[in-house]
């Protein structure tokens, strides 16, 4: 299963990509294709424990004929789920920390809005930027995820701004409040088994996304070349409803994600890529964050 997250999809825990126990059926012998490439699933030359017969589990074969995932071997240098909450709290924290820098440092009154959303579009033009490297990279960087986050944070801080003193006082904390109210419902809900992330579920997700997207696309042309709102696909009743469902979107996108990192802690994933998967988090949060606020924009605009 492959994520929707663009991070994740680039290099997501799928079953195919070589980590240990992932893909793994029984050869002859009791051996697995998983386990083929991987330093710490074969005994190495010398290793006075190689031929130890206490070293075989003898729940592996069981494991597979009721359709388990093999369990990944316990060494250091995997990736467990503190790693991942860790590097999810370091991400958000500098992206909080420099939106509430840009919140205090540039001002949107009158006199210096222009100045303070022009700094805002160059550091959210940079974030993009880094973020399409990052994804584009075969392995985590954690100096360009930290680097993302905070150029992030100072787009967020100003854009966050502008809708809270001059369009709907409180708009922020609602859009985070909505934010946070999201993240813990689809937690709980994946976690009860009320989410099952399949295939089909997977597709419906990835096409609602492409519609989506498209559309939000075509109506940015219509506005940037003929005026106004384009199709009116971000106002009006038409911009609720598309507000709802980009929220809903996220929501998805959420119980993907943890899916990917469930997958990555079960099979094995090296440490580092928890970087990624605070990565992908992180993008997601933003995507369901920024729908909330434009949401809160429409509701509250004249």
């Amino acid at each position: 299963m492959r994520s929707s997250n663009p991070v994740f999809s680039r290099r997501g825990f799928s079953r195919d990509n070589g980590y240990a126990g992932f893909n793994a059926q029984p050869q002859a012998g009791g051996a697995a294709v998983g386990t083929q490439g991987n330093p710490y699933a074969q005994p190495q030359a010398g290793d006075p424990y190689a031929q130890n017969p206490y070293a075989q589990n003898p729940y592996a074969q069981q494991d597979l004929q009721y359709g388990a995932p093999p369990q990944a071997p316990v060494t250091t240098g995997r990736m467990t789920m503190d790693d991942v909450v860790m590097r999810t709290g370091t991400t958000l924290g500098i992206l909080i920390v420099t939106a509430a820098v840009a919140w205090a440092a540039l001002p949107v009154d009158d006199a210096n809005i222009n100045r303070s959303y022009g700094i805002a579009v160059g550091a959210g033009l940079i974030g993009m930027v880094l973020a399409l490297v990052q994804s584009f990279k075969r392995k985590a960087t954690p100096a360009l995820i930290v680097s993302y986050a905070a150029f992030e944070g100072v787009f967020l801080g100003v854009v966050s701004s502008v809708v809270d003193n001059r369009i709907a006082s409180g708009a922020a904390m609602q859009a985070v409040i909505g934010t946070l109210a999201v993240f813990a419902a689809v937690l709980v809900a994946y976690r009860a088994g009320w989410i099952r992330v399949n295939r089909r579920f997977y597709g419906f997700v990835m096409a609602a996304a492409l519609g989506f997207v498209l559309l939000m696309a075509v109506n940015l042309l219509f506005a940037v070349f003929g005026g106004g709102d384009g199709l009116g696909f971000r106002s009006g009743g038409l911009g609720i409803m598309f507000g709802i469902i980009g929220v809903l979107l996220g929501a998805c996108f959420l119980a993907l994600d943890f899916k990917q990192v469930e997958d990555g802690i079960a099979y094995g994933a090296p440490k580092e890529e928890a970087w990624l998967a605070a990565f992908g988090l992180t993008l997601t949060l933003v995507w369901i964050y920024m729908e909330f606020l434009r949401l809160i924009s429409i509701l509250n605009s004249d």
